[in-house]
Formats: C-alpha cells, structure tokens, sequence
C-alpha cells in the first residue's frame, strides 16, 4: 500500500500521512494538490511531501479524498525552500504553505460555494453533479460541508472542482475568491462544413433561411475561416453585435450542425507584446560598474551595487537580465512597494515585451493563480517583477535574482507568520538554483554594507548621477527658530513657501514628504487633558478629518470625532501633530489653484489606485504629490525639482538602535526624487535639530560616515551586524497570565542563554486587539550556531505551552527581526 505526508494549510508542528487509494496509485507525485480529511468534520486543500510505504504506528491513515491535480504545482527546489524558511524563521511548515499558494489553488471545507445563474451546460450533466446543482438551485451559498450532508455525497469535493472548472459554479464572494479560469465563448464551423463539399449544401439549404444565410456570410467575413493563412477566432459576442442577428438565429445554425459554440480560456493578463527595444546605452560609469559587478559574480554569488540616486542602476539591470534571458534562464526582479512596479513594469515592458510578468497582492487571487500557473507551465514569462511574495513562485531556472532597495524594510513580513526577509530568503533561494543575487540602493543596509566589508559579498559602487546632474542641495530650516520668530504658516516655514511658490510659477512638480498619514496623530481637550483610546488597543486614536473618524492603525476600530469631550463636556477638541491629509488641506488653503494630490496608504487601497497617482503626477495632472515614505522609493519623475521633508525629528527620536539609520535612508531617498533632469533640485529640511549628526550626514551624502558611526555603536552594544537577534513575543487577553508566563519563559531562558537575553519589556504598544504584549529578546554571537539556539527555544516554547495555565497563550518568533 502507498502512502503520503502531507502538508496542510495550519499552523500544526510536523506533516500528516494518508493513505492513497488504489486508483490513483500511479498518479501520486511530490508537489501534488490532495483533499484530504482533517479531524472530525474538515477538509483542506494539502500538498504532497513525501511518498512512502510506510504505515503509521500511532494512528489509521485515513484515505485522501481527491486528487487535483494531473502534474505537480511545485518545482524542485520549493519543497526544500520551504522547508529552510520554516526552520530559519522558526515557522510552521503549514504557515509557510498559506504564504506561498495563492488563496484560488486552496479548496476547504468551510468554503462557500454558489451556483452561477449564467450558467449553460453543453453536455449533459451526469447525476452528482445535478444533484449539487439541484441542491444550491434556490441561490444560497453553502459550505462544501454542508453539501456534502445535504446530497449524500461522500466525495463532493472532486465533483465541485468539476462543475467550477464547467462554470457552473462560483466561489461566493463573502469568503476569498477562489480561481476559477476566465473564458469566453467563441463560434467555428463545426467539422462537417468544413469540407468544400458540404459547405456548399448547407448554403442550399439556407436558400429560403434568409437570416441564417446572412448571418453565415458575415461569419466567414469576420473569421476569414476560408483563408487559412488570415483566419481569426471570433466570439460569439462580436459576430452577434456585427450582424445584428439575434441568439435564436445564431442557435438555428448550430442546430443544423453549420456551426458550434465553444469556451476557450482567455486570461486575465496583459500578454500583449510591446516590445520597443527601449535599452539605452550605458555612459562610461554604468559600463564599469556593469563589468565590475561581472568581474565579481565569477567568485561571488552576491553583489551590492551602491549607486547614489538616479545613477541609473535600473539600466544596468536590463543589460543584466537580457544577458540572463540569453543563456535560456528566468530572472526575479524584487521590489519593495507596489507603487515602484508600476513604473518599472511599464520600463521594462517596453523592453521585455509579454516575457516580464508582474506579482503582487493588489491583483486578484484569479490573476495570481494565472501568474502561477503560466511560471509553472513556462508560458511566457521570463522575468517576474513582484513585491516579496513572488520568490514562493515555481521557477524553471533562475539564472539572476535583483533585489532593488535592498534596504527597505518592507521586505520583511511582520504578521502573520513566516515572519521572513524576503532579501536573505531570495539569497537562499538564489543558491538552490546556482544563481547570482544583485542588491542595490543608493542608501544600502549596514547587515548589507558590512558583508561587503567582510568579503562576503561584492561591492561595486557608482557615485556619479546620470548625465552627471548635482545631488540635489539641501537647506536645514531650523523650526524651532523660525516658530520663535514667526517664520511658520501653519507646517510651512517661509522659505519653504516661497520655493513652492516659485516651483508652481516655473512649472515645475512639488513632492512633501511627511512621513504619517492620517489629519493628526491624536485630539485632545484643551479643557482636561482627554485623549480619545482605542477601545481593543493601547494607542490613541488617529484623526482622519475626511471621513470624520478616529481610526486605530493597529486594529481597525473606528469611531465618529466627537463635537465635546466626552469627559468634561466642554467643546475644546483640538488635533495634536500632523499627518498627510492635514498638509493636503492646508496646501490646498495656501495655494488654491495648485492640482494636489495624496499618496499613502489611505489612498492607495484599491488596485489601480497606485497607477492612477503615479500616471496623473507623470502626466502633470498634479503639481504638488503629498506623501508617506511610498514617494521616497525609487520613483522617478523628471520635472521634480523641489523635495519638502515637513519633520525629520520624527524620524530621529524613535527608540529603536535602528533609527538613526532609517532616517538617513528615508531622508537621503526622498531627496534624491529631486533633480534628477535638466537641473539641480532643491531639498528643503525641516527639522528642531539642525545640529544632529544624521541631518549633517544627509546634507553631504556622506553614507560612509554614517555607517561607520553605527557600526561602531552596534558593536558595542552588541547589536547586528555583530550579533544575531530573535525577538518572542507573548500574547494573552489575561495581562496577570502573560505576566506570568513571561517570568517564567524569562527564568528559563536565562539558565541557558545568561545575559544574552533582554527583558521582559512592554513593547511601544502594548496591548492590540485585546490581547496584552510582552517581549523578550535574545541576542546571539554571529559565529554561535543559530540552529543550536532555535532549538533550545523550541523546548522551552513547547515545555511552556504544556502548563495548563498557559494553554491559551500565543508566542511568536521573530528571527532577525527589523
């Protein structure tokens, strides 16, 4: 007897074995999709792991209920990525799963399903199958669960995966869309009229069927189907709306066997072929670099390209990965933020054609299932641009792996488990298919920076811009000084008004960086000090003027702003701080006829939104962009020339040991989107601390400086690059209980670990979602074995949840955490 290991989509330690039946004994393969059983009443959707003949001791295999798939949906190495970023980052194997499978290839038992009343079936339908559709007739969704009770029909998931792939029915909308492919419906002669002899019959016969005659005429018109060499598909839609016949006429030639009616799969992506062969030529530095990063790859798998900002490292890119696509391999360009594929997709279209598929989490789950499928089916794509996600994707052959911004830490997932850096996973992920990885900034990582220094990787650096233009020049306003002597209009200083001012006057763009979005940070009453609290979460609520709410940025929780204090009764609200949407409004009050526009998170939730405000700022439909740190990444617009930072000390007073260095990425990085055609830009800096050593660094791009200065304060206090760094995190809505449990965890990692360990703390925000938050943090020598340590903590996790006063109690892992 055969049987599997599979794993399921939930956070559970280890892999679960079936047995397969009989029937589908030599069809089984690792990277196969299968139904299976789990506990009493569920279903999930498991991928197959391993193959074997070895029964369970402790448990009867149950048999595995459906098999979806005729090839695997993974490639040698994603079986074994996976399972080294479920042990580096100390996560479930299943949590990995649900990271990387898009939602569409999951089938469950709680999924809802309905029926599709455009529905028509070309066969007969056999009896399971009616009688699911019998069962979901009246309209209602129902769980797979119950239409498995309600027909009687012990195996009813291979039958619904049948009928949705029919389009007779549809996942419901109230849960995850689930893929289903996108079709159309076509006309062609049927094999009978297509021989000469026959054709020639039918139009005898269609003497007196005026209008079936015609509309044959204007079919053969449309298709050309009588001039092989120029005929085209036709759907059903258009020949309709070209002829001006109506469906019965259409359904009276197919009922004479003239002509059939067929759905073919059409896709939901953009495979147009576009190509311009828009590569530009590299100037005398771009060429060095090019050969130096090619120098370096012949000893080093890894190089950091450290390029100040619009030195065109994005066309040393192209001339790389057309260099890859040459020698018959597949290249992973990874980009932080969405809004940065939107630029370069169109860049890189223009160059690569229907070859570059671009994957993020703004396209539909559909639209991700068919990027899937089209990498796993080598079908047209070559080059993939996409956010972190996209290296859990089933590539061929990597030949190259670039990781743009290498810096930015949205490359790290936070929540919800793996909690992983999707630029050391791509690393890893790059030397399972003996490719080379390119990190690139203008403003690198000091984990980065410092393995170069070691040997690690390759440095290659262009301190040059393109076309050789100035970095931009940058003027410290000190606010503090200029509220004293009434220099400020609300957040502006004067001279940041009188060079906006001139900027809209010369026609040029605008871009104000501010980096928190929202009206104001928190309301509070003048009268008695109230500031309005998340009711889930320890953290004040953010004033969002435009939708008159306060919205908590952790939870969701929202509520209307309240005309009097709820405590004193008085009227004496008023908004502390500033936000994004509160420099919109007064932008708009100073200078009325400007075209302004937003972006932040706010803004940018729906799909094309990102586009909509990048394409209106390209096109000049906006002259001044407000926004957070997503106008900071790598964007290019050439008729910027004016950069406001509102308020760096936000930035700068953070309590983190990474702080100093994030505010000279952030604030380096926004600077440079000015200036970078025709002339120098300008960066106007407001800050209470024009003295502080980072704004000093930032005013002469001096990132040598700043890295030294941190480094040696991170060797010190014995922080990365030095050391390793795993935060745990402990979670209960019981505060005594994850007290205790803290204490406890705390104890026992100290008899082991010593004083490598930090804590307990309360973390900035302390409770979130009703759960209360304690963390403790250890730190690890680089040469300890990080294997050994994970280990250990594992023990003392499990011999912790094993006290029944914990049971309940929720501990995360966060290894290397940002």
């Amino acid at each position: 007897m055969k049987y599997v290991d599979v794993i399921v989509p939930l956070p559970l330690a280890g892999k679960f074995t079936y047995l397969v039946p009989d029937d589908w004994d030599e069809n089984v393969r690792v990277g196969m999709r299968v139904v299976v059983p789990f506990g009493k009443k569920k279903m999930y959707t498991a991928i197959i792991c391993l193959i074997h003949t070895q029964k369970p001791q402790l448990y009867e295999a149950k048999e595995i209920l459906c098999l979806l798939d005729n090839e695997p949906i993974l490639r040698f190495p994603q079986m074994k990525f996976w399972e080294w970023v479920s042990s580096y980052y100390q996560a479930y194997l299943g949590d990995v799963y649900q990271a990387a499978i898009p939602a569409g290839l999951k089938l469950e038992s709680e999924t809802l399903v309905c029926i599709n009343p455009d529905f028509e079936a070309e066969k007969i339908l056999n009896d399971k199958e009616q009688s699911i559709l019998d069962a979901l007739s009246e309209g209602k969704p129902m769980h797979v669960n119950e239409l498995s009770k309600f027909t009687g029909i012990s195996d009813v998931m291979p039958i619904i995966k049948t009928l949705l792939e029919k389009g007779a029915l549809e996942i419901s909308e109230e849960l995850t869309d689930k893929f289903r492919p996108k079709t159309n419906t076509f006309v062609r002669l049927t094999d009978e009229a297509k021989v000469e002899e026959n054709l020639r019959q039918f139009f005898d016969d269609l003497a007196r069927a005026k209008k079936q005659l015609d509309l044959l005429m204007m079919y053969i018109d449309l298709s050309k189907c009588l001039v092989p060499l120029h005929q085209k598909e036709l759907t059903r839609k258009e020949l309709l709306e070209k002829s001006g016949a109506s469906a019965a006429v259409l359904n009276g030639l197919v009922e004479r066997g003239i002509l059939e009616i067929y759905l073919k799969e059409i896709g939901r992506l953009d495979l147009s072929d576009k190509i311009t062969k828009e590569v530009f030529s590299l100037n005398e530095f771009q060429n060095i670099a090019l050969k130096e990063i090619e120098t370096h790859f012949v000893e080093k798998p890894i190089v950091l390209l450290h390029g100040v900002t619009s030195s065109g490292k994005t066309e040393i890119y192209i001339h790389l990965i057309q260099k890859v696509l040459d020698e018959g391999k597949q290249v992973l360009y990874l980009v932080p933020e969405i809004a940065l594929t939107t630029q370069l997709t169109s860049r890189l279209k223009r160059v690569f054609g229907k070859r570059l598929g671009v994957y993020h989490s703004k396209f539909s789950d559909a639209e991700r299932v068919e990027i899937w499928n089209n990498v796993l089916k080598d079908k047209t794509y070559d080059v993939i641009i996409g956010v972190r996600s996209s290296i859990f994707l089933p590539f061929r052959h990597l030949g190259l792996v670039i990781v743009d911004e290498e810096h930015e830490s949205s490359y790290k997932q936070y929540d919800p488990s793996p909690r992983y850096h999707a630029r050391n996973a791509a690393i890893v992920l790059a030397s399972m298919h003996g490719a080379k990885t390119l990190l690139g900034s203008a403003t690198p990582s000091i984990e980065s920076y410092y393995n170069t220094q070691i040997g690690k990787y390759g440095l290659v650096e262009l301190h040059k811009r393109h076309e050789e233009m100035e970095m931009p020049e940058i003027v410290v306003v000190d606010t503090k000084e200029a509220y004293h002597k009434k220099r400020m209009e609300g957040h502006f200083s004067d001279i940041m008004l009188e060079k906006i001012g001139n900027a809209l006057t010369n026609k040029e763009q605008v871009i104000l960086f501010q980096n928190r979005r929202g009206y104001a940070p928190y309301i509070e009453c003048k009268a008695c000090a109230y500031v309005p609290k998340c009711k889930n979460c320890d953290v004040s609520l953010t004033v969002h003027k435009i939708f008159n709410t306060l919205t908590c940025h952790y939870c969701g929780y929202s509520e209307s702003i309240p005309t009097i204090c709820p405590v004193c009764k008085t009227p004496n609200l008023d908004t502390k701080g500033f936000g994004t949407e509160k420099i919109e409004d007064e932008i708009r009050q100073i200078f009325p006829t400007a075209k302004v526009s937003r972006m932040d998170l706010d803004t940018t939730r729906s799909k094309k939104s990102y586009e909509k405000i990048i394409s209106d700022f390209e096109q000049h439909k906006v002259d001044i962009l407000i926004g957070t740190q997503m106008v900071s990444k790598g964007l290019d617009f050439e008729s910027v020339n004016l950069v406001g930072i509102l308020n760096a000390d936000n930035m700068l007073n953070f309590p983190d040991f990474r702080a100093h260095e994030r505010a000279y990425q952030l604030m380096a990085q926004v600077s440079g989107r000015a200036g970078r055609k025709n002339k120098r830009g300008l960066v106007i800096l407001q800050t209470s601390l024009p003295e502080h050593t980072i704004i000093n660094q930032v005013i002469r791009n001096d990132y040598n400086e700043m890295f030294r200065i941190q480094s040696e304060e991170r060797q010190l206090f014995k922080y990365p690059p030095y050391y390793r760094l795993i935060q745990i995190t402990l979670r209960h809505k019981d505060v005594q209980i994850v007290k205790q449990a803290t204490y406890t965890m705390t104890n026992m990692l100290r008899a082991v670990f010593g004083s490598r360990i930090l804590g307990p703390i309360d973390p900035a925000v302390s409770r979130i979602q009703n759960l209360f938050i304690k963390q403790i943090l250890l730190k690890i020598e680089n040469e300890a074995s990080p294997a050994k340590a994970k280990e250990i903590l594992q023990n003392i996790n499990e011999q912790i949840l094993a006290d029944s006063r914990f049971k309940s109690l929720r501990i995360g892992l966060d290894v290397d955490p940002l």
